[in-house]
């Protein structure tokens, strides 16, 4: 004679729908906690190394000259950083004086790239006292004697970038970043006194 089996009672399976459950939520739970510490989109690091003006010259109460800056962008997310509608600008009391869209590119995971933007800025009126603005603080000095080095004027750069990091090759973040820096100009020769970021 064959046995018959008992059918599973409603208990069983019970208990196998709570440890499954559990289950479930235990993968969840290490899956957001990955994504929080590990993957996380970050924004990418901008880093300005050099600001310089090749070309600088002042005639008739109006200065113009060519802009050259130095960069370094660090993407420290774990997949690539694709980025397009980025730009440089340059400001001269509140005023846009040179502009220049950065091409679209990809920056891969753990990496660094460099980068240099090269403008002409046409020429532009210097304040009418005949004395050009020293904004941001006192009359640059050669540093030692306290001897003035001549006038000096103040723009500002920005450089901001725009695009998309990829987290676990499904998922899709928006990400950010912007580098800001006053420079300090001597009008006597064209030389950057300083630049802080």
């Amino acid at each position: 004679m064959v046995k018959s089996r008992k059918p599973p009672s409603g208990r069983t399976n019970l208990a196998s729908c709570i440890i499954a459950t559990i289950f479930l939520i235990f993968i969840f739970i290490i899956i957001f906690i990955l994504y929080f510490t590990l993957f996380k989109p970050k924004s990418p690091i901008i880093t300005v190394n050099s600001i310089q003006l090749p070309s600088f010259s002042t005639s008739n109460g109006t200065v113009n000259f060519t802009f050259s800056q130095y960069v370094s962008i660090e993407n420290p997310n774990h997949d690539e950083f694709a980025h397009y509608d980025s730009s440089l600008q340059l400001l001269y009391s509140g005023n846009r004086i040179g502009f220049m869209f950065v091409p679209a590119g990809k920056i891969n995971s753990g990496r660094t790239q460099y980068m240099a933007a090269t403008f002409s800025v046409k020429a532009f009126p210097l304040p009418v006292n005949g004395q050009p603005e020293s904004v941001g603080g006192p009359t640059v000095t050669d540093g030692l004697s306290g001897f003035r080095v001549g006038p000096s004027m103040e723009v500002e750069s920005r450089l901001e970038m725009a695009g998309r990091v990829r987290v676990l090759h499904f998922f899709t973040h928006h990400v950010e970043s912007k580098a800001e820096c006053r420079i300090g100009i001597s009008v006597s020769d064209g030389s950057v006194a300083a630049f802080h970021c």
